[in-house]
This record gives structure tokens, C-alpha cells and sequence, in this order.
């Protein structure tokens, strides 16, 4: 898979770093490079790149701003030194967050994800691959938690902006946190929503059968599981997380439930 990208940074030097990156890069094709935010504007929109570089404190539009005029199609990577603008660019298209000074293996990480995000994004939600752990249909005749159900909740109320909004739980791909805030990654939404929590709250309102705690960060949806790789990775949604040491023996267990043969 080739992705086309335009980088966009006020600091020549900081464009030139990202453009040699780009260059070694297999599978990465640029299409521009600016540092005026303003004359971006209309090339993204015209050239539609599937990733946007893109720098936040910059004059006349800052990053953020820009990232709210750019098509759906494109993903952003920020590119900053200001690390607290981490949280707000949940909130626009961004796909990923580089610290300036940006490191190659750093870069290329980025790049990783997008090809899987892109991946994913062309085959639609629920598409199949090869994979190493398997959700079929013909294993889930076999695939009861080793725990009882009880009955568990349809939806819940989340507040975001000022509003409370009804989701389905059954809507709901995983769950990342972010000190005293939590996004909520959704099949019906193509952004996060984010709100005012913390992951143990989340975790007492998500019904256990359902949803597990795999990282300090995250939750997941189990049965939204798309692949497990060898080194304890799962593969949800457009993100692939590490199931830490805390949280991998209970894990271990519930793959071990469903999949008895392996």
C-alpha cells in the first residue's frame, strides 16, 4: 500500500527533517510541502493526501484550526514540541502525535499505523484477514466467557461538550484513557468522544462479559477482537495495543476460554 502525504510546518529545517523521512521511506509517496498554513489549504483540499504532517503552533492558522478544514479522506499526524496539545488533537482527525525532535523509528511507527488505519479503512469494519487468534462464526458456538452472565446494560449516557449523549454499548470498539479523561471509539463515529472520566469508573459502567481492561490505557471490546499477534497485541478498531503484564494472565485466560484447541 503507497500513501501520499503533504507536510506542513513553519520551520523550514523541521520540513526538510520530515521530507528526508519521507524520501527513505518505502510506500510514501509527498505531494508538497509548505510552510505557510494558508497556501496548504487549498493543495490538501485539491490533492486530497491520505496523511497530513502537520505542525500546530504556526502564524496566521495554527495546525488545530487547519486540521478542522481538511477532507474526511485525509488523517493528520501532528508534528510539535508542545507536548500538552496531545489531549486536543483527539478531537480533530488526528491519527497519531510526533514530538518534536522527531526520531526516525518514531516516524516510521506513525507510518505503521496508518497503513493499518488505511488497511482496515478499505476493507470496512468487520472485514476478515489471516490472523493468528480467529473470531468465525463457527468457533463463536464455543466462545462463553469462563464467568456468569448477567444481564447487561443496552446503552449509557455520556457527557461531552456540555451534552449528554445516549450511545449503544454495543457501539463501542474500545476505550482509551488520558489522565481524568476517557475516548470512546465507536463504529457510528469516525472520532472519538471524549468526556470527563476515569478508566476505573468506565470499567464499573461496561458490563464485564463484554469488556476487559488489557493496558492501564485501554479497554476493549472482546468480541471486537480482530487478531492477537504473538507478542500479546491485539488488533481493534485502527489501534494495536499491548496487553501489559497487569492484565495479560486474565487475558490469557479468556483467549485460553475461547479458543480450548490452541
Amino acid at each position: 500500500m503507497t500513501l501520499s502525504c503533504i507536510i506542513v510546518d513553519d520551520e523550514p529545517l523541521a520540513v526538510k527533517l520530515l521530507e528526508s523521512f519521507v524520501s527513505k521511506t518505502p510506500d510514501l509517496t509527498l505531494l508538497a510541502s509548505f510552510t505557510d498554513s494558508v497556501e496548504a489549504i487549498n493543495a490538501v483540499k485539491e490533492q486530497k493526501p491520505n496523511l497530513l504532517f502537520l505542525d500546530i503552533q504556526m502564524p496566521d492558522l495554527n495546525g488545530m484550526e487547519l486540521a478542522h478544514m481538511i477532507p474526511s479522506e485525509t488523517r493528520v499526524i501532528f508534528t510539535t514540541a508542545f507536548k500538552e496539545y496531545a489531549f486536543e488533537s483527539y478531537e480533530v482527525k488526528a491519527l497519531d502525535f510526533l514530538l518534536k525532535p522527531i526520531r526516525y523509528n518514531k516516524f516510521l511507527a506513525a507510518i505503521d499505523k496508518a497503513k493499518e488505519w488505511f488497511s482496515l479503512d478499505n476493507r470496512g469494519r468487520g472485514g476478515t484477514e489471516a490472523r493468528e487468534y480467529e473470531d468465525t462464526s463457527a468457533d463463536k458456538t464455543n466462545l462463553a466467557p469462563p464467568y456468569p452472565r448477567t444481564p447487561a446494560p443496552s446503552t449509557t449516557f455520556l457527557k461531552v461538550d456540555g451534552e449528554y449523549r445516549q450511545i449503544a454499548i454495543s457501539d463501542i470498539i474500545y476505550v482509551s484513557g488520558m489522565k481524568d479523561y476517557v475516548m470512546f471509539y465507536l463504529e457510528s463515529e469516525r472520532r472519538p468522544l471524549v468526556t470527563h472520566l476515569t478508566m476505573k469508573a468506565v470499567e464499573d459502567m461496561l458490563p464485564p462479559q463484554q469488556f476487559m481492561r488489557v493496558h492501564r490505557s485501554f479497554i476493549v471490546c472482546l468480541d471486537k477482537i480482530r487478531k492477537v499477534d504473538r507478542n500479546d497485541c491485539i488488533y481493534i478498531g485502527d489501534e494495536i495495543i499491548h496487553v501489559t503484564e497487569a492484565y495479560l494472565a486474565t487475558f490469557q485466560e479468556f483467549l485460553n476460554s475461547k479458543f480450548p484447541g490452541k
